[in-house]
């Protein structure tokens, strides 16, 4: 078996987060090479199921051997660990339904545990539980209210978390009109707490038009339909955006773009998302990711690079019947999540490697060109994955639940999954490939990366090898100007470097909010799901430009948002390299936080490195930790 040529970060990644198989002693027995043999072997074995003989299973088994080995496509992390071993639970997003009673409460937190055992993240809605002091008929007593029983989720992930090497990820929906809304967006303002969840507003397109024309709104009681109460829409929208601007939460999920493109509304309606939000799920509904690596999609043509269409085709094609296969392949946590998924068969495509295809095609990420070239790209993935579950529903057969869906009512014959892309986070996956992460931008262009498996914990300066190539070959690389940008992030304002070079290496902090958002909206566009992303904002960033980003994100028909202005976690502390006399260091007297002047880091838990906040979670650039470990 040849051997593959993979970073020393991936190698790394692997070898830490439980990729590779290990002993009954804990030593790791599988090389990566037999990892993705595993995994080819285990999903290529689904094809007997549809009347294929040992020959076409081989077949199948080595194109999706190539295409993981050649870093051209990766299912999310949840397929690669277990695949082809006896725990065999391959999806990475789940949502559950919270009853109105303590027995589905209770019922849910034992499945949220029961999920999150086997590494993967939850979606809970908090919407229809009765406000804070509403009255139990059963007792005569009060509620506590929502609140308490996000404070409970929380508590029962810590208990997880302390026995795990993977860190539980959940996701934390409350619907803009119920009437414990302000506790709602106010949740996480104390530090550290309901430290597990993500947080989002699910607003409505009722709450979006009352912003706009400063209107009062409606807070009405789940339990009954009542109007309770009706508040300043805009007071609210202001203290959404106050928080997100202080704290990085909550964000945004917009319930009426998500239910009206959601193919399968007339199975359910959808109330919260998974953690990162790109996957607008049912109750009990889950789904499988996998990413095709864009950097690998470009070939050579007189003198300058281009998109190879053709691969990409191939890719995609390869790419849905992989993630159909997992869909049957899987050993799902619960019987409900197995039918439900079974039902619907929403499969997650997408994509890594945007920001250096960019690169290798020489467009600026903050640019007009960069936009079309997302619409085209987006739209050609969507196209040709949808064409390959229509092709696989004529020999396999429609998902069960398509009759009455959006794909029946506008007069599709059949198709095989209800929804077929997306973009989801590829923190650690991307790391894997050696590529950029999702649809962001380059985070930086060099960093400090620490190996986690050195007892002296040595440290490296890594280069992001697209620039340092251009670099060198515009005979302006360096070791001077690789330190300066080390201290600074990025390229901007340092002499040396050509104009256009600084456009197309732009890094994300030193590229405007609107083109963080215009590019999420260029990908939303013909994406069946939704985009997880981050829009990043510098630290001087104010109230007022978060809801702006929000209110630019409702009208550019995003599914939802996720902000992070630089400096918005207080524990932390700045390196003195840029820092302006304003940004003086703070230090945590239990641990240590950094950044280099330009952004902040949280410091990653595990090896000391920086945290960076993209894709609606953080992720170590240097060992792979992620708080969303989905990915």
């Amino acid at each position: 078996m040849k051997k593959l040529k993979l970073t020393d970060n991936a190698l790394t990644v692997l070898t830490k987060r439980d990729y590779l198989k290990r002993d009954k002693d804990g030593r790791v027995v599988e090389t990566p090479e037999k990892m993705f043999r595993r995994v080819a072997q285990a999903i290529a074995q689904v094809e007997k199921q549809y009347g294929a003989n040992s020959r076409p299973v081989k077949d199948w088994e080595d194109k999706f051997y190539q295409a993981m080995a050649n870093l051209e496509f990766l299912p999310n992390s949840p397929t690669l660990m277990h695949a082809g071993t006896k725990f065999n639970q391959l999806s990475a997003c789940f949502v559950l339904p919270l009853a109105d009673n303590l027995e589905g409460i209770f019922k849910s937190m034992e499945q949220t545990a029961t999920i999150a055992r086997t590494g993967g993240g939850v979606g809970i809605p908090l919407s229809n539980l009765r406000a804070r002091g509403s009255r139990v008929r059963s007792t005569g007593g009060l509620t506590s209210g929502p609140i308490s029983f996000l404070q409970l989720f929380n508590q029962m992930a810590n208990v997880i978390n302390e026995g795990s090497s993977r860190r539980v990820a959940m996701m934390a929906v409350m619907n803009v009109h119920h009437p414990d809304i302000m506790d709602f967006i106010f949740a996480k303002g104390v530090e550290e707490e309901v430290k597990n969840f993500n947080i989002s507003v699910g607003v409505t397109d009722v709450f979006m038009k009352a912003v706009l024309a400063n209107k009062d709104y409606d807070l009405i009681a789940p339990e009954s339909g009542a109007v309770v109460k009706r508040m300043s829409a805009r007071r609210v929208m202001d203290m959404i955006t106050f928080q997100a601007w202080k704290t990085a939460d909550p964000g945004m999920v917009f319930l009426d773009k998500m239910n009206a493109g959601s193919p399968v509304n007339h199975l359910g309606k959808i109330e919260t998302t998974n953690p990162c939000g790109e996957q607008p799920l049912l109750p009990y509904e889950s789904c499988n990711l996998g990413s095709i690596n864009l950097a690998k999609v470009v070939i050579s043509a007189k003198g300058r690079h281009e998109v190879d269409w053709e691969k990409l085709e191939r890719l995609i094609r390869l790419g849905v019947r992989f993630l159909d296969n997992v869909i049957d392949a899987c050993t799902y946590p619960l019987p409900e999540i197995d039918q439900m998924t079974k039902t619907t068969r929403k499969i997650g495509l997408g994509v890594m490697g945007w920001a250096d295809l960019l690169v290798l095609l020489k467009v600026p990420y903050a640019s007009s060109e960069a936009l079309r070239l997302a619409e085209r790209v987006a739209k050609f993935v969507q196209n040709i994955a949808r064409e390959e579950s229509q092709s696989l529903a004529k020999v396999r057969g429609s998902f069960p639940g398509f009759k009455g869906s959006l794909w029946d009512k506008q007069g599709y014959k059949e198709m095989r999954n209800s929804t077929v892309n997306t973009v989801a986070p590829t923190g650690t996956i991307s790391i894997i490939a050696n590529c950029s992460s999702g649809i962001e931008p380059l985070f930086a262009l060099t960093y400090t990366r620490k190996n986690i498996l050195d007892v002296d914990n040595t440290e490296l300066v890594e280069v992001n090898q697209l620039f340092a190539a251009t670099a060198k070959k515009g005979k302006f690389y360096n070791q001077a100007l690789m330190k300066q940008i080390s201290e600074t992030g990025g390229i901007d304002g340092l002499a040396g470097v050509p104009k256009d070079i600084k456009e197309v290496f732009k890094v994300s902090h030193e590229i405007g909010w609107e083109w963080h958002v215009k590019m999420q909206a260029a990908w939303q566009k013909y994406i069946d799901a939704a985009v997880s992303k981050t829009i990043n904002l510098s630290h001087e960033a104010t109230p007022d430009d978060i809801r702006d980003a929000y209110l630019l994100a409702y009208e550019t028909d995003c599914k939802g948002i996720t902000v992070y202005r630089d400096g918005s976690k207080t524990k932390q502390v700045l390196n003195a390299g840029g820092g302006s006399a304003g940004q003086q260091p703070m230090i945590d007297t239990k641990r240590k936080w950094v950044g280099n002047g330009h952004r902040d880091e949280e410091l990653c838990p595990e090896c000391g490195g920086e945290l960076t906040f993209k894709e609606g979670c953080a992720t170590c650039l240097a060992c792979g930790y992620s708080r969303c470990l989905i990915s």
